[in-house]
Order: C-alpha cells, then structure tokens, then sequence
C-alpha cells in the first residue's frame, strides 16, 4: 500500500501516475499534508512529525507500506529521516517540467510524472 503525504491527493493524479501507483504498491491511501508554521522552530518540526508518523501507522493498520512525501522540506525530512530508521520506505514522485513560453511575461507551466523515486 502506498500512503500519499502531500498537497495533491490521488484523486487529482494523472492515469500514469495512478496506474502505477496501483501497479508497485497494490493502492492508495491518502494523508493530507499539514500547514506546517514557517515560523515554528526545531522542536515544532520533530513533534508534528512524531504526530504524523502516528498518523500514518494508524492508517496502515498493521499493513506494509510505503510513505509517498512530497512538501515543505524541513518536514519531509524530519519524517522521511524517521520512518527510514524504522525500515519503512519513502518515495517521491518525479515529473518533466513542460514550459510553453507566450512571450510578454506569459508562460503556462505543466508537470508530467515519469516515475516514483525512493529516498535514500
């Protein structure tokens, strides 16, 4: 199962990136990302990622897993760095940047998934 921690829930990925989602890990679970407060300090960041590592062992239900991370950087960091010392895998999902420039300060950019990518 893969648990989707991030901005952008499953329901608003594109087929690719659903099929294989559901190809590798069997389904998907979603967990909102939090607003996390850029002005909370070290301590802030290790308890609200405490408090989401309960959340998503709560959601797995004593199932395997895999953590899909994606947001604000200090605290997937904190999370991914966590739940790696307890043998839990954590992908990103990468994506081609697609630029159509209209020139005069106008450009419409697109983002295509290519692939999940663990965190090492």
């Amino acid at each position: 199962m893969l648990i989707n921690l991030s901005n952008h829930p499953s329901s608003k990925w594109s087929q690719s990136q659903m099929e294989e989602a559901i190809r590798v890990y069997g389904g998907i679970l979603d967990l909102s990302f939090p607003a996390v407060d850029p002005s909370g300090d070290d301590l802030y960041i290790d308890q609200l990622s405490d408090e989401y590592i309960s959340r998503i062992f709560d959601m797995a239900n004593g199932s395997s897993f895999v953590v899909h991370i994606m947001g604000e950087m200090t605290f997937s960091f904190s999370v991914v760095r966590k739940l790696k010392q307890r043998n839990i895998q954590c992908v990103a999902s990468t994506t081609e940047r697609i630029v159509k420039d209209y020139g005069e300060g106008r450009k419409e950019v697109q983002f295509s998934f290519v692939a999940f990518r663990k965190y090492l």
